[in-house]
């Protein structure tokens, strides 16, 4: 599938990212009203973040499936076309690199969409800025070093920042490690290859980090979502997330596996919008 986003190198935060638009132009203008409601504003631009390794093209089929919402992502350090980090980072330095992102771009606030990995740097932001933070959708994800493990095998597989920098073995281990457990296969002819420091930070980054003490500080609305196949992230983590969040709106699918958002793309943009349009 071709993209159909826009991509830019912007500095932020001391770092240069390669950021990814769709539907940028006239995101936040003024909509068509509704007969006797005046007039009605463009939803708030939806910030997505992929899983670990995941470069943006990877989320064109759900990017493409919202045409009438700004989308806003970027490539991690060392992932995709973003350059290698020069110092190791943390989930709130990315989360505080987000803000900084969404300042450059004149941006208020945006709903955020959090797949796996980038769900931990949405949890973080939702935190740190809560008053830029309108919805929260947290998909295939877990509260970070107090998540309970999935497959050991695909997970000791991770470990190994070689086995995914080269793209003919990087292509067979994430069709194990995207697809294990879904009864629906995963298109990776977008994936591209991390560098192995990029793979490296991002595993490090995760494992140092938790949003268990503040979960039950998030006011906002929050949709939890997993799939009964997730190897990676079993189900257990969707429950216990929604569990901590006060007032969460839990979503359970079944024979996704851990890209469940993927594989089934159509039912999960009919559940996205039915929350985020609420």
């Amino acid at each position: 599938m071709a993209t159909t986003a826009s991509f830019s190198m912007i500095g932020v935060a001391g770092r240069r990212l390669r950021v990814g638009q769709w539907h940028a132009q006239g995101g936040g203008a003024i909509q068509p009203a509704a007969p006797g409601n005046g007039a009605q504003r463009a939803p708030r631009p939806l910030v997505i973040l992929g899983g670990i390794g995941m470069n943006m093209e990877m989320l064109e089929p759900i990017a493409s499936r919202l045409p009438h919402r700004r989308i806003l992502s970027f490539d991690m350090p060392g992932i995709g076309q973003s350059p290698d980090p020069i110092f190791p980072y943390t989930i709130p330095h990315m989360a505080l690199t987000l803000a900084a992102l969404l300042d450059r771009l004149r941006i208020d606030s945006v709903d955020l969409l959090g797949i796996s990995w980038g769900g931990a740097v949405v949890q973080q932001f939702a935190f740190q800025h809560r008053a830029r933070t309108g919805k929260l959708v947290l998909a295939a994800t877990s509260a970070g070093g107090t998540m309970i493990p999935g497959n050991t095998s695909i997970l000791s597989q991770m470990l190994d920042p070689m086995e995914y920098s080269v793209e003919k073995t990087m292509r067979r281990n994430l069709a194990m490690f995207y697809n294990g457990g879904g009864a629906d296969r995963v298109s990776l002819n977008a994936a591209t290859a991390p560098s192995p420091l990029g793979w490296g930070c991002q595993l490090a980054a995760f494992a140092a980090w938790s949003s268990a003490p503040f979960l039950p500080l998030l006011g906002m609305p929050v949709l939890v979502m997993g799939d009964a196949d997730d190897q990676l992230i079993p189900p257990a983590n969707a429950h216990f997330l929604h569990n901590a969040i006060p007032g969460s709106k839990l979503e359970m699918t079944e024979g996704g596996g851990h890209l469940f958002m993927l594989a089934q793309p159509d039912a999960f943009i009919a559940r996205l919008t039915e929350f985020l349009d609420a």
